[in-house]
């Protein structure tokens, strides 16, 4: 079979979502107990999103954007409490092969027809009070041309043990620099190494849920 077949193997998670195993990092963009759980219990709702609603406006930032799961959950979720508020999204993601597998599944997101409209050709959509603008290329550079504050970040790259530059104290603190008060990063890790280095930076840090798994998720926020 072919190299691309393999690259991008569909996986059939769980919770029967949808997901791909990536050959060049040994991994798949989800967990296997379920990608859409995945994306609502570890990312989405531990990050407040009905208090954040409230003030009409979020700005987000989704860190390795993949199929998009992340955020057509947060989209939902917000507009769920507040249907005018205003969602700003930047995804962060290095292969657009993974932006091109999102017309191949059909997670169960009532936003996901938006981020289908998503692909090589246009990078950034907006309808009503929604918008979301993909920048490719290696976040750790992308990740310093941002000038806005996040409310909300998402941290989804690959593993620690795969992707370690991705969750270096350096790349953190360039995250850093895009918060504000309040602002909340959600990531399914809790590895050591990784919650020492967003500690180091500045951000105070706690358990997140246990989902398909004994160990917790990581939330991180900036008092």
């Amino acid at each position: 079979m072919s190299e691309l077949f393999y690259k991008m193997q569909q996986i059939i998670t769980n919770d029967d979502s949808i997901t791909y195993y990536n050959k060049q990092y040994q991994e798949t963009y989800h967990s296997k107990s379920g990608a859409v759980e995945e994306s609502i219990k570890k990312f989405v709702e531990p990050a407040m999103i009905k208090e954040k609603s409230k003030k009409g406006s979020i700005k987000i930032l989704d860190i390795c954007f993949g199929l998009g799961y992340n955020s057509a959950a947060v989209i939902d979720e917000v507009l769920k409490y507040n249907k005018d508020c205003s969602i700003e999204i930047v995804g962060l993601e290095n292969d657009i092969s993974i932006i091109e597998k999102i017309q191949e599944v059909n997670p169960k997101f009532l936003s996901y027809n938006f981020i289908k409209s998503l692909n090589q050709n246009n990078l950034s959509i907006k309808v009503d009070n929604v918008s979301v603008k993909l920048l490719i290329g290696d976040a750790r550079e992308l990740i310093t041309t941002l000038k806005e504050d996040f409310d909300i970040i998402f941290l989804d790259p690959f593993s620690p043990k795969k992707c370690p530059e991705l969750w270096t104290d350096l790349f953190f603190k360039d995250i850093k620099k895009l918060t504000l008060r309040g602002t909340i990063l959600t990531t399914y890790s809790c590895a050591k190494l990784v919650r020492n280095n967003l500690k180091t930076v500045g951000f105070t840090v706690k358990d997140g849920p246990c989902v398909g798994r004994r160990a917790p998720s990581t939330i991180a926020f900036i008092d």
